[in-house]
């Protein structure tokens, strides 16, 4: 197996090329979704843009379609956050994740004190049952409370979230739309049960397609599991393996795309949350030294923006009483003129696919301080 040293602007490109970042892809968004092994989706809109940015001719649409049809679903699964990720995919991936979950349950200041001692069984037997259509959460904990009447009705609810696996159900997440969380089981809604022994080699093998190179630290940070050494070492066999400037070791698919460092890169503008920007123990191939600077806005970020493959900048949309939209774009200190006019016409891009109907467009740029 080879040893070579991949810089970290190898690293980088060969990032973007898996994340679909290099170029718009043209592939259907159920693929893209199954190939980055979901899309962070707490913010509901965010895997749109997202999409947006990896897919020629995108159309939002068509996202919302799948969710209705039910072919993609927003559920916890990695890092115990919402995705959004095929109906297949989840019945794989929420069984691998319970531990992480449990976990969580277990610390939750607010939820834990109220469970302790509680047999959940016939709770999560109640719930199962009750979750077989879609019910808001105050629906929920008013069913709980019925039932349940000697215990913490929210307790309960947060423990079936833990427990069972859930699914928010459409409105929420359909584009344009905004709807309060709703949730009904993985199989109640999607006819497809969890898996009973989903394979974590598997998974592991398609972050490397989408992530990779990466650590085994880097493979944890993005699904949070414990064991990752084991099985990177159990894959070994059919990994390449490389080394990074800082001599860690790298593992990867061996045919999987590593781009010449030199390659362009485009700039590409990122939801709040993106997963390429989470998944990593070490993020320097994306976030350089300067990133802490773009954060110290008054008002949060909407995003933020990759430069020459980095992040050089952050994003906010706002709309004026009378329509308009202004994107605000601020940016690092040292970005030549060209980057920053390629900056700009992405942006502007960007602000007739979230603001079509906006009575007027800008795109502003603003230096860090």
């Amino acid at each position: 197996m080879g040893r070579d040293v991949l810089s970290a602007r190898a690293l980088n490109r060969a990032t973007l090329e898996r994340q679909l970042l290099l170029r718009r892809a043209d592939r259907a968004p159920e693929s893209v979704v199954e190939h980055l092994v979901g899309m962070q989706a707490q913010v509901p809109h965010d895997p749109y843009l997202g999409l947006w940015s990896r897919v020629e001719a995108f159309r939002p649409d068509d996202v919302s379609a799948l969710l209705l049809d039910r072919r993609l679903v927003r559920i916890v699964v990695m890092r115990g956050t919402i995705h959004l990720v095929t109906a297949a995919d989840a019945s794989t991936l929420r069984p691998l994740v319970q531990h992480v979950l449990d976990l969580e349950l277990a610390r939750h200041p607010d939820h834990a004190p109220p469970l302790e001692g509680v047999d959940l069984d016939p709770v999560l037997a109640v719930a199962r049952e009750l979750l077989a259509e879609p019910r808001t959460g105050p629906q929920l904990r008013s069913l709980f409370s019925e039932r349940f009447p000697d215990l913490d009705a929210a307790a309960l609810a947060y423990a079936c979230r833990c427990k069972l696996p859930l699914v928010q159900v459409p409105p929420r997440g359909v584009w344009g739309r905004s709807a309060q969380v709703t949730n009904a089981t993985l199989d109640a809604w999607t006819g497809r049960p969890v898996e009973a022994a989903p394979s974590v080699d598997a998974v592991v093998l398609r972050y490397l397609a989408a992530f990779g190179p990466a650590t085994t630290a880097d493979v944890a940070a993005w699904c949070r599991l414990t064991g990752m050494r084991e099985v990177v070492d159990r894959l070994a066999p059919r990994l390449r393996t490389f080394r990074d400037e800082r001599g860690r070791e790298l593992v990867d698919l061996p045919d999987a795309p590593r781009p010449d460092p030199d390659t362009l890169a485009p700039p590409r503008f990122l939801p709040e949350y993106d997963n390429v920007l989470l998944s990593y123990a070490d993020r320097t191939r994306l976030v350089g030294e300067d990133a802490p600077r773009l954060f110290r806005a008054r008002e949060r970020a909407h995003g933020t923006v990759l430069v020459d493959g980095t992040l050089q900048a952050v994003w906010r949309l706002t709309r004026a009483d009378d329509g308009a939209a202004t994107l605000t774009v601020t940016h690092a200190e040292g970005l030549t003129r060209r980057r920053l006019d390629a900056v700009v016409a992405e942006g502007r891009r960007l602000v007739r696919f979230l603001a079509a109907d906006a009575a007027g467009r800008d795109v502003h740029l603003v230096r860090a301080t």
